[in-house]
């Protein structure tokens, strides 16, 4: 048995029509999503006073750490948002 023969019996119809369009369409977003979170994140390396980077690697500082985390997936949600609306 052929995987060709098998997906009609499992019900999976592909119209590759309409599915170009939504691969388009969700790699557009993607990058307008992925450009838009590089800039806001490249912002708050900027405005911060002090090397996020001496701070996380050198340093250990465990809580810096947590609070970008925090930052990325507020960021994230925003622009998730953002693109769905």
């Amino acid at each position: 048995m052929t995987l060709a023969t098998l997906l009609p019996v499992l019900g999976l119809f592909i119209k590759f029509d309409e599915l170009w369009g939504v691969l388009e369409t969700t790699v557009i977003f993607v990058v307008i999503g992925l450009v838009v979170f590089a800039i806001a994140f490249g912002i708050v390396v900027i405005v911060s006073p002090f090397s996020m980077k001496k701070e996380i690697e050198e340093d250990q500082n465990t809580a810096l750490a947590i609070i970008i985390g925090a930052i990325m997936i507020g960021l994230a949600m925003i622009i998730s948002a953002a693109i769905h609306s």
